[in-house]
């Protein structure tokens, strides 16, 4: 039954896929190669051989034995190790043989965020040299790995695709092959060859925060654009523009329960083969050479076996992906990962080594990491074949990449060019062609040029908006439009096609006469966010309104003023968004379009001839919910189908009716269990601050600035570090009387969740211990809180060591605070010398209740 019923799942995909490609006007994509690799009248139940595009070559494997045979053990586990850029100068890599280097999000040369093109290639330079000057009997040059995931979009100036969530809704494979070959080129103009991507989630629930990282929640269409996209990027390493490609993460990340990040994917066998395998099977069978560990853990849904974190199931990561399917590139571990396994550390993880995992990303801790591995290969915990099978596998890519040709990065015809990171047009097309139309009543669409727009909402004006994640920075925030030159935002569309006098612009529409404009767009949406801070927790609605009244509000005041109102969504996900569907007389999906926003204007206007320039083409790639609280893949109560297909899309050529659309005006899908303060970023509707007596700073959204208040005699210090995952923390130092809190403007009411049995719970790693006394606070008003003193628990903890504390709210409301008006929920007071981490804030329900629980007394 279970096998007949993955077919006939994968069988509706196929179908739903091709259905939705071959509209008038869209290409038609192949599905042929993915219905007789997957077997869809019978679906796989173990995982198949793939036959890479890159054969074994046995010159290179005679290489290999000889390059390995005169290594140390040392220099072999130097092989293994990836470190940050941040952490590692080029006499490191010769110092400590690296065989890796990477840039994470928001990492630059210098840490300059202006960094220029040339500036990149001479750090490589930098590296490439230092590699090349170990005392190795055969030089091994090193790599270099980056997250160049819609475009180079770590660099200054380049050109930013839209996100693989836009491209899914294109329905164009060999868009995605020119994009990715155009990404490939700018990666080597940085001196930069390794990118890991492409991705290749299939996301069942678009809470995820990560949804906008994925195609579509079709397999069958990952397949095709993983295939395509290595093409693309890899080709056959005979190009100048052709860079490793890396495809992740393995495996299952898309499918985890509530769309939690790092969090527990419960399918089956088969589900993870057939659904989730789908885009390793294109990628590999086109030659991708490495392959990325993901966060995500497994437990077997037929069994009930919990296999833990994916980076130490040696099932999958040794005996289904270098066994069964084949593979014989690399796998490399995702940032500090291996600190997640039982009994490991980020400096140390001999789990991870046997299980599978062949190079090590360890950005800071590599030299700890280095030391530790080479004691476990001497004590015998890691196997010394399991060491020389990875760097052998690390070899093996490096040959047949070229790297040992004895070219220095710069060397590249590409190298140092800025024009060589901009691809434009390519850009402004993946624009238009991702674009999804839902609604178009009255003929709203397509704008005349010439007549008088209003354009209001937050994201008309922000290439920071447009942009999304992973955008110059890891989160995208923290950009303005003159972060991004070489760039237009969808503002500047709207005025090059109607023509600059005929645009007024306001972003809420404070004030202004609806009735003296001819039309109304509105361009609202999420604002930018990646990994952890993307999530929308399970008791939460996905209503966009709900989590941006501002849009919602613009709408409102625009809407049943006698002009059509054309609404523009910028989003990495399908969102509940019925309410202002019914306000507008056209709405868009646009994604997260990248910087040619121009691209939009494209389609919303008609040509000089009057006539659509451009027909809307993309269509769903994702259903689109109707209800708040949807289910896996937007499916409403009870299983009710999503208020938006797969696969649907309107456009001129083939309109279609959208009456009213029902309400639903459900506040929480559940229980609430977990109040978010602070997750990697402020959670809405809190923001951290610094502060002493009246005066106060919010800490913002930079994540790479330190922040010493106030200038001139600053109180305290406060950087971005890692307590559990990257940059998740802030450490505050204190230097002298101050506080650091979360505040809200409005009141929440806790006083069920204190009935819960809920307690404010964080991580907290010492820095350096307390001499004074510490407090923690809820407060509520400038007259009303209560507090505990938090300064044995800080001096027990230990210096480094990271601890939860979970504070009862009970013990706060003993001390005054009440529950049902908090308008602070997290509030340390102390003074120098102190100085400590902090991490995962949040009010969770029972925790009071747990052992390891602060007591009121």
């Amino acid at each position: 039954m279970q096998r007949r019923l993955i077919a006939l799942f994968v069988a509706a995909a196929m179908a739903a896929t091709a259905s939705s490609c071959k509209r008038d006007g869209a290409p038609a994509t192949s599905t042929a190669a993915t219905a007789d690799a997957l077997k869809t009248d019978a679906a796989l139940t173990d995982w198949p051989k793939v036959e890479s595009a890159i054969k074994a070559d046995p010159a290179i494997e005679a290489r290999i034995k000889e390059i390995l045979a005169g290594m140390s053990l040392r220099q072999k586990v130097g092989q293994m190790t990836q470190s940050e850029i941040k952490t590692t100068k080029p006499e490191d890599v010769r110092n400590y043989y690296l065989g890796s280097v990477l840039n994470g999000g928001g990492s630059w040369p210098a840490m300059n965020k202006h960094a220029a093109v040339a500036d990149w290639a001479a750090l490589a330079d930098g590296y490439y040299d230092a590699s090349m000057a170990t005392d190795l009997k055969v030089k091994i040059p090193i790599i270099w790995g980056t997250d160049a995931v819609h475009g180079h979009s770590n660099v200054y100036g380049a050109t930013i695709y839209p996100h693989n969530i836009g491209l899914g809704a294109a329905h164009d494979p060999a868009l995605v092959e020119k994009i990715a070959a155009a990404t490939g080129k700018a990666v080597r103009a940085t001196g930069v060859d390794w990118l890991f991507a492409p991705a290749v989630p299939v996301v069942q629930d678009l809470r995820w925060g990560r949804t906008y990282e994925s195609y579509s929640e079709d397999p069958a269409l990952i397949r095709e654009y993983a295939t395509a996209y290595t093409r693309g990027l890899q080709g056959t390493f005979a190009d100048d523009g052709n860079a490793i490609a890396s495809v992740k993460h393995f495996l299952g990340d898309g499918g985890t329960e509530n769309g939690k990040d790092q969090g527990v994917t419960k399918v089956t066998l088969g589900e993870l083969i057939n659904l989730h395998g789908a885009g390793y099977f294109g990628a590999l069978g086109a030659g991708a050479q490495t392959v990325m560990a993901s966060y995500n853990s497994w437990v077997d849904a037929d069994s009930g076996k919990d296999h833990g974190k994916m980076h130490g199931i040696g099932e999958l990561l040794t005996d289904a992906l270098k066994t069964k399917m084949g593979f014989d590139g690399f796998i490399v571990s995702d940032w500090n990962a291996i600190g997640q396994l039982p009994g490991c550390s980020n400096a140390s993880c001999p789990a991870a080594i046997n299980a599978g995992i062949d190079m090590i990303m360890v950005p800071d801790d590599w030299k700890a990491f280095i030391d530790n591995t080479v004691k476990q290969v001497e004590s015998g915990e890691i196997p010394m074949a399991r060491i020389d099978d990875a760097v052998s596998r690390i070899l093996r890519v490096k040959l047949r990449a070229g790297l040992f040709d004895d070219k220095k990065p710069s060397a590249n015809p590409h190298a140092g060019k800025l024009e060589s990171v901009q691809d434009r047009a390519l850009a402004r097309e993946a624009v238009r062609k991702s674009l999804v139309l839902l609604k178009n009543e009255k003929n709203a669409l397509p704008l005349a040029r010439g007549r008088k727009i209003l354009v209001v909402g937050k994201g008309a004006d922000s290439i920071s908006n447009q942009t999304g994640g992973w955008s110059l920075t890891w989160q995208g925030t923290d950009n303005t439009n003159a972060d991004f030159p070489n760039a237009d935002s969808i503002l500047a569309g709207i005025r090059e096609a109607a023509g600059e006098a005929n645009v007024t612009f306001s972003e809420k529409a404070e004030g202004v006469d609806v009735s003296k404009f001819d039309a109304v767009i509105a361009v609202i949406g999420e604002t930018p966010y990646a990994e952890g801070a993307g999530d929308i927790v399970p008791a939460d609605t996905v209503g966009h309104s709900r989590r941006f009244p501002e849009d919602l509000a613009v709408l409102q005041a625009v809407s049943g003023k006698g002009k059509p109102v054309v609404t523009v969504l910028l989003s990495g996900r399908p969102l509940y968004t019925n309410d202002l569907i019914n306000l507008s007389d056209a709405f868009v999906a646009a994604w997260l379009p990248g910087t040619e926003g121009k691209g939009v204007a494209d389609v919303l206007f008609a040509g000089t001839d009057g006539k659509p320039a451009h027909d809307f083409r993309g269509t769903l790639s994702f259903s689109w919910p109707g209800v708040a609280c949807p289910g896996p893949r937007a499916a409403g109560k009870d299983g009710a189908a999503p208020q938006f297909a797969r696969g649907y899309g309107l456009s001129y050529a083939k309109p279609a009716a959208v009456a009213q659309l029902p309400l639903d005006d459900t506040k929480t899908c559940g229980v609430a269990t977990v109040l978010p303060i602070f997750e990697r970023l402020d959670a809405p509707m809190f923001a951290l601050h610094v502060g002493s007596g009246k005066e106060l700073q919010a800490l913002g959204a930079d994540l790479n600035r330190t922040l010493e208040w106030p200038q001139g005699k600053p109180l305290v210090r406060v950087r971005t570090v890692q307590v559990n995952t990257q940059q998740d923390a802030k450490e505050v130092t204190w230097l002298g009387p101050a506080r650091l809190f979360s505040r809200n403007p409005s009141r929440n009411n806790l006083a069920a969740m204190a009935q819960a049995d809920a307690a404010l719970s964080f991580d907290v790693s010492v820095v350096q211990a307390p001499t004074a006394k510490v407090t923690l606070a809820m407060g509520c008003g400038e007259t009303c809180g209560g507090e505990i003193d938090l300064t044995d628990a800080l001096k027990t903890a230990g210096t480094g060591q990271k601890r939860t504390i979970k504070a009862p709210l009970k013990c706060f409301a003993a001390r005054g605070a009440d529950m049902a008006a908090i308008d602070t929920p997290f509030a340390i007071e102390a003074n120098a010398p102190f100085a400590a981490a902090f991490a995962n804030i949040r009010i969770v329900a029972g925790a009071a209740k747990d052992a390891d629980a602060l007591k009121c007394d």
